[in-house]
């Protein structure tokens, strides 16, 4: 479903954050994308979500290369890939509920979706008790729960999370990974990006070691080898 094919990025003259990927991840994949700071992993999640483009290759996503999109197509392709973040990016005014209503509420989505979405997806991330609360009135782990819900809320094809786990103690860093092995059992492509190292050990799913920009291994059953 995703064929990433001979992308490169650079910055300016000299940096270059990839270098000639090659990498195809197919329906139902869970994959981690691994590596030290400054290796490029957060570079290929841009260019995943069109919020930069490469100076070389193509990006297929179903068969579409989304590196021609044009401006206004954009927002309806990223209602298709749902993306989680180290830092929530919740608004703090909102409450649970009213943060991933929100999502549907900027794409005109009737009320009756929203009534019957929002409920059915805070359960499933284990946050419908707590739909009323605020953010800081959360943990870190409940506020990434309510991360991954508006994140899944436009039932996307592929969710990336991308550190998810940064800034969770090790209790709540597993329960945000379990709950994203249990979203990728239901079919949707997840892929993680982070550098820890014991949950991609535990996990023992597909894993891609980035270092320097380059993609150095690709093992579909492995650990975290640097």
């Amino acid at each position: 479903m995703i064929d990433i094919v001979s992308v490169s990025k650079y910055y300016g003259d000299k940096i270059c954050a990839l270098s000639n990927i090659n990498l195809k991840i197919e329906k139902g994949e869970f994959v981690s994308i691994v590596g030290a700071s400054g290796a490029g992993k957060s570079t290929l999640v841009k260019l995943l979500i069109c919020e930069e483009k490469p100076d070389t290759g193509k990006i297929l996503i179903a068969g579409r290369n989304i590196v021609q999109l044009r401006p206004y197509e954009l927002p309806y392709f990223r209602r298709k890939v749902g993306v989680v973040f180290q830092d929530y990016k919740l608004l703090p005014q909102k409450t649970v509920y009213e943060n991933v209503a929100f999502a549907l509420e900027v794409c005109d989505a009737y009320q009756e979706e929203i009534n019957d979405k929002v409920p059915r997806i805070l359960d499933l991330v284990g946050m419908l008790k707590r739909k009323d609360n605020r953010p800081n009135e959360l943990s870190g782990g409940e506020r990434q729960r309510v991360s991954i819900a508006r994140a899944l809320v436009h039932s996307p094809k592929i969710l990336i999370a991308d550190e998810p786990t940064g800034n969770l103690d090790p209790i709540n860093a597993w329960e945000i990974i379990d709950l994203l092995s249990r979203i990728n059992s239901r079919g949707t492509i997840v892929i993680l990006t982070t550098h820890n190292k014991s949950i991609v050990d535990r996990l023992k799913r597909r894993v891609v070691l980035l270092k320097n920009g380059a993609m150095v291994s690709d093992k579909y059953r492995g650990g975290y080898v640097i």
